[in-house]
C-alpha cells in the first residue's frame, strides 16, 4: 500500500517517527512530495534557529532513507484538481501522481471523502491508520512505539510514559492501545 504523508503528519516529530517506523518494518510505502518536505521546514521556524537546522537534518536524512518517497506531479495535473483548499491540491496532486491509495493527514475537511473516490484515493488521520495496523500487526507497532518512547526519553531527557506521549502527539487511539506498555 502506498501512502501520501501530508506535510500536517511529517511535522510533528513523534508522529512521523511513528509513521516512519512502521513504514520501515513494511507496514506501507510512505511518499510525499519536493513541496510537502518544503512546507515542513517552513512550519519548523517557529521552532527558531535550532529547530530550522534539526528540520533541514531530518529532511535530508528522510531523503536517504526514502529515496523512492518524493513524487512530481505535472501541473497539469494539479490544474484539473478541486478541493475545498486550493493550498491543498499539490497534496491531492502528489498522490495521484505517486499511485497512492491513501492520504494520511489531519485536515480530514480539506479532503473531502467524494472528492478522493473520485482519484481512486481515501484519506485516514494518522491514529486511526497506525491503530489500524496495530490491530493487523500489534507486535510490530509496539516495537516502533518502544524505539520512538526511548528516542524522546534520550532528546528530552525527560522520563516519558508511552500513553503520555502518544496522546501529546496527537495519538489518543494508539496512546490507549499501547498505554500499558513499560515506560
Amino acid at each position: 500500500m502506498k501512502v501520501l504523508l501530508d506535510t500536517c503528519v511529517i511535522y510533528p516529530t513523534v508522529m512521523r517517527q511513528m509513521l516512519l517506523g512502521v513504514a520501515g518494518q513494511g507496514a506501507f510505502t510512505p511518499l510525499w512530495s519536493a513541496r510537502i518536505i518544503e512546507e515542513w521546514q517552513r512550519a519548523a521556524v517557529k521552532l527558531g534557529p535550532d529547530g530550522i537546522a534539526q528540520a533541514g537534518t531530518e529532511a535530508v536524512l528522510l531523503h536517504a532513507a526514502w529515496p523512492e518517497a518524493q513524487v512530481v506531479a505535472p501541473p497539469s495535473l494539479e490544474a484539473r484538481l478541486w478541493l475545498p483548499d486550493p493550498a491543498d491540491i499539490h497534496v491531492l496532486a502528489a498522490a495521484i501522481a505517486g499511485s497512492a491509495d491513501v492520504i494520511v493527514t489531519l485536515n480530514a475537511k480539506d479532503f473531502p471523502r467524494n472528492v478522493l473516490a473520485e482519484e481512486g484515493l481515501s484519506r485516514s488521520d494518522p491514529d486511526a491508520f497506525l491503530h489500524g495496523i496495530w490491530q493487523a500487526q500489534p507486535e510490530m507497532v509496539a516495537g516502533v512505539a518502544a524505539d520512538v518512547l526511548a528516542d524522546a526519553k534520550r532528546l528530552s531527557g525527560r522520563e516519558w510514559e508511552m500513553r503520555a506521549l502518544l496522546k501529546k502527539a496527537r495519538l489518543p487511539r494508539l496512546a490507549k492501545a499501547l498505554g500499558g506498555m513499560p515506560g
